[in-house]
């Protein structure tokens, strides 16, 4: 499975400013040239999350909580077990809820306690004891396994320099057939967006402007 990173880039290029010219803005919007261009990088998926859902439900509000807290426990150390570190592992926080029957002002029948802890494993050969060991205990319900990079910003530049080294190119080949050549970098602005059809796929946006140069 492989996890893509895409970048689209806008380039706007302008002329050689005019000097008789007195309105820089229309200038600027009129002498531009457009190239659209993207990149893509791919890799394998280098880090799993695995996300586990603690509950208890008890009469007593202190053994509710201790039963939430002692599966909590038992998930951390089963995944510390299997050479995850601790800022591998969020325990996150247990809220308390109290059940009422009927009536709100009388005390509570029950108090639930649940939670959700994070594991993020970057070993995948222990996903499979992890998940079994949480099975076998009984301690937690798996709740999602997802795929992504460790790495995001790194695969994120990969691809936008494939993205703006397409646009660069396209522009000089547009300008050469005018004898004209494109000048230095005035302006770029990234957006970053999801994309279907990979575990994590951002897609950048980048828009630069450069000024041509005759």
């Amino acid at each position: 499975m492989k996890t893509g990173i895409a970048a689209f880039v806008l380039l706007f290029a302008g002329y050689a400013a005019v000097a008789q010219s007195q309105a820089p803005e229309l200038k600027f919007i009129a002498d531009t040239l457009v190239v659209q261009a993207d990149g893509t990088y791919e890799a394998d998926p280098d880090l799993a999350t695995m996300s586990f859902r603690i509950f208890s439900q008890e009469k007593e509000l202190k053994r509710a909580y201790d039963a939430a807290n002692q599966s909590m426990q038992q998930i951390s150390t089963l995944a510390a077990g299997n050479g995850l570190k601790k800022e591998d592992i969020s325990t996150g926080v247990l809220t308390v809820a109290p059940m009422y029957e009927g009536d709100r002002k009388k005390r509570a029948r029950s108090y639930i306690v649940q939670g959700e802890i994070l594991l993020r494993v970057h070993d995948f050969s222990h996903i499979g004891p992890i998940l079994d060991g949480s099975i076998d205990a009984g301690v937690a319900d798996f709740r999602s396994l997802t795929y992504s990079l460790s790495d995001e910003e790194a695969a994120k530049k990969e691809a936008v320099a494939v993205a703006m080294r397409r646009a660069i190119g396209r522009a000089k080949v547009a300008l050469e057939q005018k004898d004209q050549k494109l000048g230095s970098l005035r302006y770029m602005n990234l957006d970053v967006q999801q994309l279907a059809g990979f575990a994590v796929a951002p897609s950048l946006n980048c828009k630069a402007i450069w000024l041509k140069s005759q």
